[in-house]
């Protein structure tokens, strides 16, 4: 698939960006050469090679959770501007 400036033109504004015209050619050639390298990428052969969802075979150790931060809430319920049962009513903003 080959794309040109009109595309790039296009998807510029679907994006809300502004390119110029001058622009638009450049960012199609590298485009291009952005899909060409990929082309190249799946002409290689990957048959009996196993997905991988990293490259290193390693394991993520885990801590335990540990409290590290005082609690703070019956110094700051009673300057919240709105609480009700010991939680913060904040304005509704999704209507």
């Amino acid at each position: 698939m080959a794309i040109d400036s009109k595309v790039v033109a296009q998807v510029a504004h679907l994006a809300c960006l502004q390119v110029d015209d001058n622009e638009t050619a450049a960012l199609s050639e590298r485009l291009n050469d952005i899909l060409a390298m990929v082309d190249q990428l799946q002409q290689a052969d990957v048959d009996g090679v196993a997905p991988l969802a990293h490259p290193l075979d390693v394991s993520q150790p885990l801590r335990d959770d540990q409290v590290t931060e005082p609690d703070v809430r019956e110094r700051v319920m009673p300057i919240a501007p709105a609480t009700e049962a010991g939680c913060f009513l904040v304005p509704r903003v999704i209507e």
